[in-house]
C-alpha cells in the first residue's frame, strides 16, 4: 500500500514516516498544501494522510479538490481542532476518517490499515497481494513466485507492487514513473524499460511464462493468467 503524507510539521512528519515504513508501507511526504494536491491528483496512492492547517492550500481544500477530480483514494485528516463542528466540517469536505492531535501512532496505523482495506475492497488484513503464482506480503516485505523467494531492490519492489495492484491493466510509462519514482523530476522515461528488464530477470522461473507483457507504443501489463 502506498501512502501520501501531507504534513507541515516536519518533525511529526518524519515520525509518521518512520512508523509507516516499519509497518511495510511505501510513502511519499510533502510539507506544502499546493504541492500535496498536485501529487495527490496523480492518482498513484491508496491512502492520504492530510493535515488541516498547511501552507498554501489547507487540508479541506485539498480534499475537496481530490473528490472533485474523482481520484480513488482513502483520506485520513489530521487536526488539532477538537470541536464537533470542526470534525463535521472535515468529514463533509470528503475525508473518510478524522484523527485529533496528539494521537498514538498505534491508532494512526490502525486507521490507515482500515482505510487501506476499504480501498482494496477486502476484509483481510490487507498485507498479502496474490495474482496467480505471485504472492507479495507487504508486512514482512517478501515476494515469491511458485513458492520461490525473490530478492528485489526497493525500486523493483515498488514496480511489482504497482503491477500486482493493477493486474490485467495496461500501465503507461508515465503511470509507472509517477508511481515508482513519484515526483523525482530527473528520472527519465527510459528508466522504466531498464527496471522492467531487471524485474523480468527476477521473475524468470523455469517452465513459467514471463507475466509482464509489452504493449507496444503504450507501456506494460501484468497478465494474471501467466503470473
Amino acid at each position: 500500500m502506498r501512502v501520501l503524507l501531507i504534513e507541515d510539521d516536519k518533525r511529526l512528519a518524519r515520525l509518521i514516516g518512520t512508523v509507516l515504513e516499519e509497518e511495510g508501507f511505501s510513502y511519499d511526504m510533502v510539507h506544502e498544501g499546493d504541492i500535496g494536491l498536485e501529487i495527490a491528483l496523480r492518482g498513484v496512492h491508496d491512502v492520504a494522510i492530510i493535515d488541516w492547517m498547511l501552507p498554501g492550500k489547507d487540508g479541506p481544500s485539498i480534499i475537496r479538490a481530490i473528490r472533485a477530480a474523482k481520484i480513488p483514494i482513502s483520506i485520513l485528516m489530521l487536526t488539532a481542532r477538537t470541536q464537533i463542528e470542526d470534525r463535521v466540517s472535515g468529514l463533509d469536505s470528503g475525508a473518510d476518517d478524522y484523527l485529533i492531535k496528539p494521537f498514538a501512532f498505534e491508532e494512526l496505523l490502525a486507521r490507515v490499515r482500515a482505510l487501506g482495506r476499504r480501498f482494496n475492497g477486502t476484509d483481510s488484513d490487507g498485507w498479502e497481494i496474490r495474482v496467480g503464482e505471485l504472492v507479495m506480503d507487504t508486512r514482512v516485505h517478501s515476494v515469491r513466485r511458485a513458492n520461490k523467494q525473490l530478492e528485489l531492490t526497493k525500486t523493483e519492489w515498488d514496480l511489482l507492487e504497482y503491477f500486482l495492484r493493477h493486474p490485467g491493466q495496461t500501465l503507461t510509462r508515465q503511470n509507472i514513473l509517477d508511481y515508482v519514482w513519484s515526483y523525482e523530476n530527473k528520472v527519465k522515461p527510459e528508466m522504466v524499460d531498464v527496471y522492467i528488464s531487471y524485474l523480468r530477470q527476477k521473475l524468470n522461473i523455469p517452465r513459467l511464462t514471463d507475466p509482464i507483457k509489452t504493449i507496444r507504443g503504450v507501456g506494460y501489463r501484468l497478465d494474471p493468467d501467466h503470473a
